[in-house]
């Protein structure tokens, strides 16, 4: 007679089935599988087709002068109706986007908050840090800040260190050149002076990829485009004119606020500017 022990290893091993062996899914399924997981991107037709976002560009946010001319009335708004208007913004349902949800949204379809508005600020006036960025707060806001990198430090500019804190509190720093001179009128060693240099000083200062771009004046032409791309911008930003029918990324359209605005007439341009 075997052994007890012997029998019930018998048993275990003819009631026991075999191990199922694993298939390896053919490399077509699995490629096929990766494919879907990837976004579709939309084509320039698409990214035209699509409802605009309201983007609204500030210069300065001080009181005006009896001396100040016409130019320099219409780029400044008033530290009182600034105030004003973020209230009226989070009074009616606005939510802040950045560029990175705009950018998902135009080619990937990515989904907005109800009522996206995105706020803008040019040429590294202080005042936006002190009065702006301090207002938007309030509301739990953020905007994006396009800096003219040679007046960096500057009385009456950002700082370095002012710079960085509206970065590191989750504002976006963007780039508008070195010294504000269009784009139209470069000549072949302008592209490093006014594109590269300033990315590479921006990014050295914030400690981030700077990757959004605002032309001086709002004025672009196509040839410029190839040159913004190859220093890494992945969107550029132009004023009211109309964007480019095969370039909408690097074609953004933006208003200026003016000061003449009441804060009624400031929340109607947003609703028939973009549409």
């Amino acid at each position: 007679m075997l052994p007890l022990i012997v029998v019930f290893v018998l048993l275990a091993s003819c009631h026991s089935k075999p191990d199922t062996v694993k298939k390896e899914a053919p490399i077509a399924q699995i490629q096929a599988k990766k494919e879907t997981l990837k976004k579709t991107e939309s084509n320039p037709e698409q990214i035209l087709s699509k409802t605009e976002v309201p983007i609204l560009c500030y210069h300065r946010i001080r009181n005006i002068l009896p001396s100040d001319g016409p130019n320099m009335k219409a780029y400044s708004v008033t530290p009182e109706a600034f105030a004003q208007q973020m209230k009226a913004l989070s009074d009616n349902g606005y939510h802040t986007i950045l560029p990175a949800q705009l950018k998902e949204y135009l080619v990937y379809g990515g989904k907005l908050p109800s009522k996206p508005v995105m706020l803008t600020f040019d040429d590294t006036r202080e005042e936006q840090l002190s009065i702006g960025a301090a207002e938007m707060k309030k509301y739990g806001f953020k905007g994006v800040f396009f800096i003219m990198t040679i007046s960096i430090n500057r009385p009456g500019y950002m700082t370095k260190e002012q710079i960085k804190s509206l970065s590191d509190s989750g504002n976006v720093i963007g780039a508008h050149t070195w010294d504000h001179h269009m784009v139209t009128k470069y000549v072949e060693t302008d592209w490093e002076t006014q594109l590269t240099k300033p990315n590479k000083k921006l990014e050295e200062i914030i400690g981030k990829p700077i990757t959004y771009f605002a032309y001086p004046d709002g004025v672009w032409n196509s040839a410029a485009i190839p040159h913004i791309k190859n220093n890494g911008y992945q969107l550029a930003f132009i004023l009211s004119t109309k964007r480019d029918s095969t370039e909408p990324l690097y074609t953004i359209r933006r208003i200026i606020v003016a000061g003449t605005w009441s804060t009624p007439g400031f929340m109607k341009a947003i609703q028939s500017s973009f549409k």
